[in-house]
């Protein structure tokens, strides 16, 4: 009973339906596996007990009494600490908001609690969000559970964490220049960035409000089999009629692709930043793997990828990361962490029309990027240039720029999803990544399935 913990979202639900186990039941077993495996990790900073076992109890009257149930009907579930959950503090990662509880649920959180899942507990995030390591003033760091000294990832790495260890089957993370994907990576399990306007912002703390760079920030779930993320996102999905870039584009299944008629390009170094070698290999394998099962693939790299770090760092500092500033003030925040401190302190702003040039090489970029997508499908890459990290690595000189591989496609608005293809000597996840043409979810979740058939995607650690 107990390996249901490791079971997929679409299982468990399954289980559920077919009163094989009581939502209760799994909702105890998974806050027994939180309970186990939090003190290693620092995972998920608060703990809905109570709230999640009267949900459980009432989930299962209605099974019994046969009334209409959602197609997440009892299933357990975290949230990143960046989006609002009513009645239960949400702090984003920030000491101003330490006693923060919202009066609303943020748009996905609603969507999720209306088609039945039980919220377990919120996962920490780095201030704002705004780091690749998880850690922060009010509730510390977070650690990777295939090593403890190394980092899980940021923002989503308190989700990607828990997922990877049993002790949650879902969690929703926030991408703005790889929050999903990086953790995905990092900690052995999959994860979407959907295309730029699909998934109100709605209630998180980077919301719909942010200006020249708002396309940038999309949110999207984290699971541990890219079945769930097939079956997630159509619940998220759709205009919320206040989040005014959402758009109601059908959502096309992945589950239709014929995958042998794709064309694929890939790449293992994208010239900014060369991966390790392991890395590299990974990516070819899971290229060639998929050259052998029918899909038509091409070593090929957009050139326009070397323009990625100039663009993104005039984007998020050319006005001085006045942006950061405004939510700092706006969360009451009068104390900061030291990433976030440092970099405010490196950004300096530039003139009105240097930004605004900036702004029309990421038109060039954009359309330069759709140009060379016009002979693929999909694009297969590295996630990042390393595995996961010892603690305060990330941003060290070293790592200069690895964010590179995530933020290429943020900037395009395009979907990417991260699945398992592989592991270092030393057990580490790898993970690639599988960007497809816009609006194409279905296209990446699609190529991921199948790469996930090939390596057996998300293995368990050993905690």
């Amino acid at each position: 009973m107990n390996d249901l913990i490791y079971e997929s979202v679409s299982n468990i639900a399954t289980e559920i339906k077919q009163k094989k186990v009581s939502c209760l039941e799994v909702t105890e077993m998974h806050l027994k596996r939180i309970e186990a495996v939090n003190p290693v990790l620092n995972a998920v900073v608060q703990i809905c007990s109570e709230r999640a076992i009267a949900e459980a109890k009432a989930a299962d009257k209605k099974i019994s009494n046969q009334e209409k149930i959602g197609p997440l009907h009892g299933v357990p579930m975290t949230l990143k600490d960046s989006l609002d959950t009513k009645e239960v503090i949400s702090t984003g990662g920030t000491k101003g908001r330490v006693s923060f509880i919202p009066e609303n649920d943020a748009t996905v959180t609603s969507r999720l609690r209306n088609a039945g899942a039980i919220l377990l507990g919120k996962t920490n995030t780095p201030e704002f969000t705004l780091a690749g390591e998880t850690d922060n003033l009010v509730y510390g760091r977070t650690n990777n559970p295939y090593d403890p000294t190394r980092i899980p990832g940021g923002s989503s790495g308190g989700a990607a964490a828990i997922i990877a260890s049993g002790g949650s089957p879902l969690d929703i993370g926030s991408d703005t220049g790889g929050s999903i994907r990086m953790p995905s990576h990092f900690c052995g399990i999959t994860g979407i960035k959907p295309n730029s306007g699909r998934i109100p912002r709605t209630g998180h703390i980077v919301n719909h409000t942010m200006g020249a760079f708002d396309s940038l920030t999309q949110n999207g779930p984290m699971a541990r089999y890219v079945e769930d993320l097939i079956l997630t996102l159509p619940i998220l999905c759709g205009p919320d009629w206040v989040d005014p870039a959402i758009i109601g584009m059908p959502l096309r299944d992945p589950y239709k692709v014929r995958v042998q008629n794709l064309r694929v390009a890939f790449y293992t170094d994208n010239g900014i930043h060369q991966p390790s070698q392991e890395i590299q290999n990974t990516v070819r394998s899971a290229a060639k793997d998929l050259e052998n099962i029918g899909l038509t693939v091409e070593e090929a790299r957009p050139k326009a990828l070397q323009m990625t770090p100039e663009i993104n760092n005039s984007l998020n500092g050319g006005d001085g990361r006045a942006w950061v500033k405004r939510l700092v003030d706006s969360a009451n925040t009068t104390e900061i962490s030291p990433f976030l401190q440092k970099r405010l302190s490196s950004a300096s702003p530039i003139s009105t029309a240097e930004f605004t040039a900036n702004l029309e090489m990421l038109d060039k970029y954009r359309s330069d990027m759709l140009f060379f997508m016009k002979d693929y499908d999909a694009i297969i890459s590295p996630t990042a240039p390393f595995t996961a990290c010892g603690h305060g690595e990330t941003f060290s000189d070293k790592n200069r720029n690895a964010f590179a591989y995530t933020q290429a496609y943020n900037m395009t608005g395009w979907p990417g999803t991260v699945v398992r293809y592989g592991e270092t000597e030393d057990n580490l996840p790898i993970g690639v990544q599988i960007v497809s043409r816009p609006w194409r979810e279905d296209v990446s979740l699609a190529v991921a399935l199948e790469l996930e058939k090939i390596s057996g995607g998300w293995k368990r650690p050993n905690i």
